[in-house]
């Protein structure tokens, strides 16, 4: 099946109701929305938009996550108690396996890239393959010729300006 390049815009998405489990809603009605935007071709990645609603809940990871606030803002909690603020720019990583608590004042709009945790053993055999794979291909040496070749034809910059 051939690949394809995937464009979106997460902050203009539609996206979909995604409920909070009901047993994590700590205060008020947080409602969630979100959409796929992308997938690894392997299933182990997905490319997610996120928005909610004002609210507090609490939230576990059993997928790695690393997330970028769009818009809007939220204070997590992590299991050590510790407050952070997330705004517009900010990034944060939360590994599989853990929790922290979400309390988001009016809304909040992410991005986040999921990715399915693997024993370590079969991370360094995944890495073993794609290398064996890029040297067969060749793929690795073509990225270095991403910069197009200026044409003979074209005059420098110098010569432009010298003749005009």
């Amino acid at each position: 099946m051939p690949k394809s390049v995937v464009f979106s815009c997460p902050a203009d998405v539609e996206l979909d109701p995604a409920p909070i489990a009901p047993h994590w809603i700590i205060e008020g009605k947080p409602e969630a929305r979100s959409k796929k935007l992308a997938v690894a071709a392997d299933g182990t990645s997905t490319v997610m938009a996120w928005s909610c609603t004002a609210g507090r809940f609490t939230w576990n990871y059993v997928v790695d996550e690393t997330l970028h606030v769009i818009s809007g803002e939220a204070f997590v909690t992590n299991e050590k108690g510790e407050i952070r603020r997330l705004g517009p720019g900010d990034m944060v990583y939360f590994p599989a396996g853990t929790r922290s608590n979400w309390y988001i004042p009016h809304e909040i709009k992410k991005i986040a890239f999921c990715r399915q945790t693997m024993p370590r053993p079969f991370g360094v055999l995944l890495r073993s393959w794609n290398k064996l794979i890029d040297m067969m291909t060749g793929f690795s040496d073509m990225e270095a010729d991403v910069e197009p070749k200026p044409q003979a034809a074209e005059r420098s910059v110098a010569e432009r300006v010298a003749s005009a």
